[in-house]
C-alpha cells in the first residue's frame, strides 16, 4: 500500500481504532473520509483537518450502503483505499437458550458489513491504482475470547474471507489484514482503561511504522497480538485461550 497520496475510506472511524488511524493517515498526506453512524462524532474527528472527511451511513442497512457507495464515489472519485474497521463486541451466554439479538447483530455489522461494503465499491477500486482493502479482524480470530463467541467468531470468518478475497484480487488490488491485539479504546465497556490493554497510541504508532514497509506486510501484526495469531500454529493454544479465559473471569 502506497504510504501517501491515497484516498482513504475508513469505517467505524469515529472512534476507537477507526479514528485514531484515519488521523494518522492523514498525517502521513493522505485525504481520509470517516464514515459510521454518528455524524457529530465523524466531525469531531476531521475538525481542524482539511484533508479529512465524514460521511454518516448505516453499516447494518443494505439501502444505506448502496446509497453511501454512490455518494462516496462521487465525491471522492480518487478513493483507492477502504478500510473496513466498523464493528461491535458483544457478551455472551451460549450455554443456554437466549435472546439472540446480540449476535444477529454482530455478525450482521462485523462480517456482512464489510462484505456488502466491499462488493458496492470493489468495480471503482479495481479501476484506481494503487487500490488496496484493508479488513480489520482480531487476535480473536485465531484463539476466540470465551465471553465473546459471535464476535471471536465473526472475525475467524473475515480472516478467512480476507485470505480469499485476497488471492481473487491479486495483481489487481492489494488486499490486507489488520488484525489488532486488546487495545484500549471504547469497543467494550471499562476497555479503555482496562490494564494489560495496549494502549491506543501505542497501538498506532506500530501499526503506521508497519504499513510504511515495502512491501506492505499482507498481515499487519503488531508485536503483542502474535502470541494469538500463532498460538495453533507453535502449539500454544491450548494456554493461549486458558489464559484468555483468566482475563474473562473463567479461569
Amino acid at each position: 500500500m502506497r504510504p501517501d497520496g491515497n484516498t482513504i475510506l475508513i469505517t467505524g472511524g469515529g472512534s476507537g481504532i477507526g479514528a485514531a488511524l484515519a488521523q494518522a493517515f492523514a498525517d502521513a498526506g493522505n485525504h481520509v473520509i470517516v464514515a459510521g453512524r454518528r455524524q457529530a462524532a465523524l466531525d469531531a474527528v476531521i475538525e481542524g483537518r482539511p484533508n479529512m472527511s465524514a460521511i454518516a451511513f448505516d453499516i447494518d442497512d443494505p439501502a444505506s450502503i448502496r446509497a453511501f457507495a454512490a455518494r462516496v464515489t462521487a465525491e471522492h472519485p480518487t478513493l483507492n483505499v477502504l478500510v473496513n474497521n466498523a464493528g461491535i463486541m458483544r457478551s455472551e451466554a451460549i450455554d443456554r437458550p437466549r435472546d439472540l439479538s446480540d449476535a444477529e447483530a454482530t455478525i450482521t455489522t462485523n462480517l456482512l458489513g464489510p462484505i456488502r461494503l466491499t462488493d458496492v465499491l470493489i468495480g471503482h477500486l479495481a479501476t484506481r491504482p494503487d487500490a488496496a482493502i484493508v479488513n480489520v479482524t482480531s487476535g480473536l480470530a485465531f484463539v476466540p475470547f470465551p465471553t465473546a463467541p459471535t464476535y471471536s467468531a465473526t472475525k475467524a470468518a473475515l480472516h478467512s474471507y480476507t485470505v480469499v478475497l485476497r488471492e481473487q484480487l491479486r495483481g489487481r488490488v492489494e488486499v490486507i489484514e489488520l488484525a489488532p491485539p486488546g487495545v484500549q479504546t471504547d469497543l467494550t465497556p471499562g476497555q479503555s482503561t482496562r490494564a494489560g490493554y495496549m494502549p491506543l497510541p501505542d497501538f498506532i504508532s506500530e501499526t503506521i511504522a508497519l504499513f510504511a514497509q515495502t512491501p506492505t506486510p499482507a498481515e499487519i501484526l503488531v508485536e503483542r497480538v502474535r502470541p494469538l495469531r500463532f498460538a495453533e500454529a507453535n502449539g500454544s493454544f491450548d494456554d493461549v485461550f486458558a489464559m484468555l479465559g483468566k482475563v474473562a473471569g473463567r479461569g
